[in-house]
């Protein structure tokens, strides 16, 4: 049995072995699509085959999917009893390689950018006292510590918007509306956090882009915790 769909960006090959797919099971197959379909929009070439083999021995499915996206193909593979559970699971783990996928894009894109020197750092609107930032935190002063980083705001904030503008599926993703400060809050608030842990040999500047993508991770891992930290942070600054 073989299908293939080509009326949506992300065109889909499906092939079976040893069985037989309704067309109900393959409507609820193309229907778990939504997700994936977001992350692999901005590429100019995304194919997905997909692959059933039934094993009359085992009594199991097995399906792989591979997907091809412009210099990268990715592979994954599961085994159920019943096709969708096994299919539900390969699309989990693909979804993951392919936000993996464009992690590693946006750090190599970076990278080009700094080498050309045409990449725009976070730069603080004055001089930044960092003796009197270590301070701060030596008195676990989160607020006085959050005064004095604000020089970081305007630039940070507009890394932020760009960075959201590039990779829009990430807006999708959360569980309430998150505005481009509410992710500045939160860099703040994970930077007071890791102060300690920061490397010397790194601008404040980049050390606090750098904590743009494990931020937005945050909120997307632990959204209640993360809103009532960021609720708070944003409610005692602006006192």
């Amino acid at each position: 049995m073989k299908f293939s769909n080509q009326s949506h960006a992300l065109r889909i090959m499906l092939d079976t072995k040893d069985c037989e797919l309704s067309s109900v099971e393959i409507e609820h197959m193309e229907e778990d699509l939504h997700t994936l379909r977001e992350l692999v929009a901005d590429f100019p070439v995304s194919d997905l085959h997909v692959t059933v083999v039934h094993h009359p021995r085992g009594g199991d499915y097995h399906v792989r999917t591979t997907l091809a996206l412009p210099d990268r193909r990715i592979f994954t593979g599961d085994r159920h009893a019943k096709v969708h559970p096994a299919y539900e699971r390969c699309l989990r783990k693909l979804v993951k390689k392919v936000r993996a996928y464009k992690h590693e894009m946006r750090i190599g894109e970076d990278s080009i950018k700094q080498a050309k020197g045409t990449r725009q750092t976070v730069e603080p609107i004055a001089e930044l006292d960092v003796s009197a930032l270590v301070k701060t935190v030596k008195d676990d002063d989160y607020l006085e510590f959050r005064r004095k980083i604000d020089l970081f705001e305007p630039a940070l904030s507009e890394r932020i918007a760009r960075w959201l503008g590039k990779y829009p599926e990430i807006q999708t993703q959360f569980e309430w509306p998150v505005s481009v400060s509410d992710i500045v809050e939160e860099v703040f608030l994970n930077a007071f956090d890791q102060f300690d842990l920061r490397s010397h040999d790194v601008s404040p500047g980049d050390w606090l882009e750098n904590l743009i993508d494990p931020s937005v991770q945050a909120i997307l891992q632990s959204p209640d915790d993360e809103y009532m930290r960021i609720e708070f942070s944003s409610a005692a600054f602006n006192q």
